[in-house]
Order: C-alpha cells, then sequence, then structure tokens
C-alpha cells in the first residue's frame, strides 16, 4: 500500500535502535527524508550508515542531542529546520521502588519523557499549521493508563504525554494537522534484548526460555509475546500518512491487548 508520504520530511527523536530506528526505517521506506537522533554522534553515524544499507538511496540524515541537556537540545531546534512529521520517541525507562527515586530521577524523567516531546512540538507546529499539513506523533505506552507500581515515575511520565498530546490536537481543530499517540506494549527493544541476555547467562537458560517466562507473569496479554518494534512502527507510520487524516486527538493502541479497559 503506498501512504503517500514521498516527498515529505520526518524527525524521530531517539531513533539510533529500537522502535525509534523502526520507525526511522519504515518512514524511509515510503520514501520519507528522515532525520534520526541519538545522544552521541558516533551512534547517530553508525545509525544513518546502516539504515542506507537497508535501504539503499535513503534519504536520511542525522543530529546528535542528548535530551537530558537542554542546550544541546537547542542546538538540535537550531539546525532542524522544517519538517512534516515530528515523532517523540526517545525517553527514559527503568524499574525502581517509590521510595528510592528522588527529585532528581523524577525531574530527570519528566525532562527527557515529557519536555522533549513538548519543545519538538512547539518547535514544529506552527510550521505545519502555516503550511497546511503535519504529523505529531507521541510514542507512549500501556503504562501511561495502567501505572506500574514499580516504576511511578516512567508511568507518570508517559500519563503526561496523553495530556501533552490530547491539548496539542485541540490547537489543530479544522486543519490538516493531526495529533496522536501510540500505546505501546511489552516490547523487545534492543534495551529489553541486552538485560534478557545479561539475565539468561546469569541463572543459565536460554534467551527464549527467559522472554517466555516473563509474558507468562503478564496475566492480560492477549499475543502472549513481546512485541517488535517494527510492529510499534507500523502503526505510527500509518498514522504519520495522510491515509489517517480522519485520526486526531487518539490513543491508539498497539500493546497486545494488556490493557483491559477501553479508551
Amino acid at each position: 500500500m503506498d501512504l503517500n508520504l514521498r516527498g515529505k520530511r520526518a524527525f524521530v527523536s531517539g531513533s539510533t535502535q529500537g522502535i525509534g530506528f523502526a520507525i526511522a526505517t519504515a518512514l524511509v521506506g515510503e520514501g520519507v527524508a528522515v532525520v534520526i537522533n541519538g545522544r552521541h554522534g558516533d551512534s547517530v553515524e553508525a545509525a544513518v550508515d546502516r539504515l542506507r544499507t537497508l535501504i539503499p538511496g535513503a534519504d536520511v540524515s542525522g543530529i546528535a542531542a542528548d535530551f537530558e541537556r537542554p542546550d544541546e537540545v537547542l542546538g538540535l531546534l537550531d539546525v532542524l529546520g522544517e519538517v512534516d512529521i515530528v515523532v517523540n520517541n526517545v525517553g527514559l525507562f527503568g524499574l525502581a521502588p517509590f521510595a528510592d527515586i528522588d527529585d532528581t530521577e523524577w525531574q530527570r524523567y519528566f525532562d527527557v519523557n515529557v519536555m522533549s516531546g513538548v519543545r519538538l512540538s512547539r518547535h514544529a507546529l506552527s510550521g505545519m499549521l502555516a503550511r497546511g499539513w503535519g504529523r505529531i506523533l507521541f510514542v507512549g505506552s500501556e503504562s501511561g493508563v495502567n501505572i506500574p507500581a514499580d516504576m511511578i515515575h516512567y508511568g507518570m511520565t508517559k500519563a503526561a504525554m496523553l495530556a501533552v498530546s490530547n491539548g496539542l490536537a485541540k490547537l489543530t481543530r479544522g486543519t490538516e494537522v493531526t495529533v496522536n499517540t501510540v500505546l505501546g506494549g511489552p516490547t523487545y527493544s534492543d534495551g529489553v534484548a541486552r538485560t534478557v541476555e545479561q539475565i539468561s547467562q546469569s541463572q543459565g537458560v536460554s534467551a527464549e526460555q527467559l522472554k517466555s517466562a516473563i509474558i507468562a507473569q503478564n496475566q492480560t496479554s492477549l499475543l502472549e509475546r513481546f512485541i517488535e518494534p517494527a510492529e510499534i512502527a507500523h502503526l505510527v507510520v500509518y498514522l504519520s500518512s495522510p491515509l489517517a487524516s480522519a485520526t486526531s486527538g487518539a490513543a491508539l493502541r498497539a500493546d497486545g491487548g494488556v490493557l483491559t479497559s477501553t479508551l
């Protein structure tokens, strides 16, 4: 299916690996010029080269910026220029007992997970409205709806992301600019894969056995497996396209049936 995205320009935050890289790859496959992003220049350059190898002729570039550093974010915005599609994907993730999360860590999670999307959307929205077309996507999580007890700080940021997305959508009323959130479920990203490999080696079990054991603990998963990054990317890319023109202000689930409530 042709998603009618050729000629568009996109920026995907946190896209040197995992879900972000899968989104960048899928967008490039649709003929989009994609700017990828990571914290370090070496990783960004390597990701750009990898994507050009995967898709010969890909129109892809990269900007290194650490979203924990406001000065680097300002530098990114200075050189980014106009974009038709913004995918707010960058984010911190981690488990921690509530009592052990200090104020600094709370602020760090909020700055990276929430303010990254605020700053990028503020940069792009006015231009999208002036040009008459645009897409802003937030890569959220089912944890923003059903807050996990062992990662309240993370769940809080994903809930805040939903609020920002919903509010921004109201600023696009009557236009061809849309704002949406994708609620992902347990995804086998690069970070999760590394953790599983480390644990499997220490426990003397295979990674596949450990993956199955982890998912078996989730009693509400209908897939009963980890989601692949590309499966999140497919929905994000569709929502980025003109074909999704009637969808705005929405939170769409790619959670594998983990959430038991409707949105």
